[in-house]
């Protein structure tokens, strides 16, 4: 017996080192992957500074688009961005929020709830071609609404909304269930219960999930190359149903083109989006902060 424990233990001690070594090993793996995507997202941001940043002035943010490069601006497709990210938010985030609550909160977890959990899963998958299909099918041709800022919001909404959901149902599940006891127990109803107490409670949760929702969705390009957003666009669209471009259609434009000048015309267009980017972001950021501070 003990020479049989004499064995075992210097046979565990070294089990355990080649576990820690292990370990070891793949900490430095997953760090040397993260510290390299840093490294080429750095490389990235340097060359389209470098290629942009001489471009950016107010009459490259005053001007419409132009064939001849010193003229070209991006007044067009940058109210064509706001104007489609604005009418995305205000269609998407009721959809998938409500969706997310009804699910959620007033289904039964049975056949039914785990098909459509299913579905939803594979549609946030979906490549963002085929949303630009259905754009193209149903509201373009379908609807007959043309090639208009409707079209598009729509089309993009399709394609954020998986995500919406699935973000606010993960956010909804973290709220503890004796928050819902409690309301139940002081006579409140399921929907009062809901909207008094499960949602404020949830709301950071799901606006991290709006964040990264819309941030996919101004950076989108093929739906809207599918659903037939123009690439030469001289004036601002005034409503929803005129036409209208957006900065990545814009920022295609210029990159698809021979000259170098207009290559450059693409950076500046490129830290225009990431400013636009990081400035909605950090309006969200902000509300969210104020919330998690307020249920505090």
């Amino acid at each position: 017996m003990n020479n049989s424990l004499k064995i075992s233990i210097p046979r565990q001690q070294k089990i355990l080192r080649q576990r820690h070594a292990k370990s070891k090993l793949f900490a430095r793996a997953c760090a040397f992957v993260t510290w390299m995507g840093a490294a080429l997202l750095l490389i990235l941001l340097y060359q389209i500074f470098s290629d942009g940043l001489s471009w950016l002035n107010l009459n490259f943010l005053s001007s419409f688009p132009s064939r001849f490069p010193e003229r070209a601006g991006i007044k067009s497709a940058l109210a064509g961005t706001l104007w489609l990210i604005s009418l995305v938010a205000f269609i998407s985030i009721p959809v998938g929020v409500a969706t997310a609550i009804y699910i959620e909160e007033f289904t039964n977890q049975g056949r039914l709830s785990r098909f459509i959990d299913l579905n939803i899963s594979n549609l946030a998958g979906v490549p963002s071609i085929v949303y630009g299909i259905i754009g193209l099918t149903i509201f373009v041709r379908g609807l007959e609404l043309g090639r208009s800022l409707i079209s598009g919001a729509l089309t993009m909404s399709l394609l954020i909304l998986p995500v919406i959901i699935i973000a606010s149902r993960e956010a909804i599940k973290t709220v503890p269930m004796s928050i819902r006891s409690a309301a139940f127990a002081l006579g409140a109803t399921r929907w009062q219960a809901v909207w008094s107490h499960v949602l404020p409670a949830s709301f950071p949760g799901i606006l991290t999930g709006v964040i990264l929702a819309l941030s996919r969705a101004i950076g989108e390009t093929a739906p809207l190359i599918m659903i037939g957003a123009l690439t030469y666009v001289a004036f601002v669209p005034e409503g929803p149903m005129d036409s209208f471009t957006a900065l990545p259609i814009q920022i295609f434009n210029w990159i698809s083109r021979p000259q170098e000048e207009f290559h450059q015309l693409a950076a500046a267009g490129i830290i225009v989006l990431l400013v636009v980017l990081l400035a909605m972001n950090s309006i969200a950021i902000f509300i969210r902060h104020k919330m998690e501070k307020k249920l505090q």
